[in-house]
């Protein structure tokens, strides 16, 4: 790396990345940064230059971090990061107008704003559907084991639609379905092949799915949900739906669990008796006392498998840095990507409220965007801004690094950072500091230039 001092606004999230070693045709280093208050918004700043370490830093507090960026320091591959496509996004998309949508889309999936890759989509409804909750084939409760009566409906077609467009604007985008629960009257039978294969049909391939959202979610009052064991989860994807993937040809992943990180012997049982069907494990952020080292603990006995973090929820009611906590830490523990849920919602309402949502769902959820009804206009929130340090500077097919030096007091007031090697040659370095004041940061690698970011 040619960065060894890094000096950081005080509550950031920055992002800069810069070649390897020095060589004749290397672009200059760049540093971009966001800052809690939005008046940094991957705002570029004060480029790292070549020199000394500072002797007119005087009491700013130090701190030093450490990246190994030789082979031995390589670690997992991004895969991409972004948010849940929920059917409260497609609504919010759907409302705007047609030259504020395709902007909006744009500044999402392109180098020129966030540059989200990977996204979730709800597979039929989520607690972020307006009412009434729907599967694609409810059937009016009647068993249907045939699934004659199988049909995505208004909301799962326009859904596929969004879907769609937005492989058109990016075509590399990763695209993995999670259902909420599946119709009353069914449990095991086709239903992904059939799902899979209706949005085939109107041109959305499934790269992946997770077979139940938060399997171990009984929650009631409204929220959709679907109770499944383990020995459950591992038995329909070794009997039935990985079995059913494989003999109709369709080239979908299956990742286990998509829920929170407090038990890991869910996903391993998963794997254990499904291991040829099963690619990766799915986390969520919640959960008590969250410990996203438990990944690490994971990986080192299924070093095969990949690992993704696939929720985490942001509000007014999470602390600024809720996008960039739930990146960084994964990705220091082998996950291949960060999702938040949700990517879009209406502005916040006169109750507090965002949607559209489902009675007894997450009602306090704010989008990485929110849409003004009324006005026909979007904005950005503190999520997004957080999230897109990462996104926009971490390419999918990054090489996440050993960066050692990270650590957080309590009440997660310090210094966290991740670290690439870039496709193109370059280097990324993601510093999150939630210290109240600046930080003089020293970064050790085993490049020999020092850089410093005034």
């Amino acid at each position: 790396m040619l960065f060894s001092i890094l000096t950081l606004l005080a509550r950031e999230a920055l992002a800069a990345p810069s070649p390897l070693s020095i060589r004749a045709d290397q672009a200059s280093a760049e540093a971009y940064a966001s800052t809690s208050d939005l008046n940094y918004k991957l705002s570029a700043v004060d480029a790292p230059v070549t020199g000394a370490v500072s002797t007119q830093r005087g009491n700013t507090s130090t701190w030093s971090l450490s990246i190994d960026d030789t082979e031995a320091g390589y670690k997992q591959t991004v895969s991409g990061f972004g948010g849940s496509v929920t059917d409260a996004t497609v609504t919010v998309v759907n409302a705007l107008p047609s030259d504020q949508r395709s902007q909006l889309l744009k500044e999402l999936l392109t180098s020129d704003g966030g540059n989200l890759s990977l996204l979730r989509h709800t597979t039929a409804a989520s607690d972020l559907s307006g009412p009434p909750a729907y599967t694609y084939d409810d059937n009016n409760s009647d068993a249907d084991p045939n699934l004659d009566k199988f049909n995505l409906g208004d909301r799962g077609t326009a859904m596929a639609s969004l879907l769609k467009e937005i492989k058109g604007i990016r075509s590399d985008v990763t695209i993995f379905g999670s259902p909420w629960s599946a119709p009353g009257w069914m449990r095991l039978n086709r239903y992904f092949v059939k799902y899979r294969e209706a949005y085939a049909g109107l041109g959305v391939t499934i790269d992946a799915i997770t077979i139940q959202n938060e399997p171990l979610n009984n929650q009631v009052n409204g929220h959709i949900t679907m109770y499944q064991t383990a020995d459950e989860a591992a038995k329909v994807t070794q009997d039935y739906i990985g079995s059913a993937l494989n003999a109709v040809g369709l080239n979908t992943q299956i990742w286990a669990y998509d829920h929170n990180t407090n038990t890991p012997s869910y996903p391993q049982t998963v794997i254990d008796t499904a291991s040829e069907y099963v690619q990766a494990t799915a986390w969520h952020c919640y959960g008590g006392d969250l410990d996203w080292t438990v990944l690490t603990d994971f990986h080192n006995v299924n070093s095969s498998k990949s690992q993704y973090m696939t929720e985490c929820w942001t509000s007014p009611q999470t602390s600024w840095y809720q996008s960039s906590k739930n990146t960084v830490g994964p990705l220091q523990n082998w996950a291949e990507c960060s999702l938040m849920w949700t990517l879009g919602t209406w502005t916040e309402t006169s109750d507090g409220t965002f949607g559209p949502y489902i009675e007894g769902g997450c009602s306090t959820c704010r989008g990485l965007f929110v849409v003004d009804q009324n006005a026909g206009t979007y904005e950005h929130t503190v999520d997004y801004y957080m999230l897109a340090q990462f996104s926009k500077y971490i390419p999918k097919g990054a090489t996440i690094l050993n960066s050692p030096g990270s650590y957080t007091y309590d009440g997660y007031s310090g210094v966290q950072s991740v670290a690439s090697k870039n496709p193109d040659g370059t280097r990324t370095v993601v510093v999150e500091n939630t210290f109240g004041n600046d930080v003089y940061l020293t970064l050790n690698t085993t490049s020999v230039t020092t850089w410093i970011l005034p």
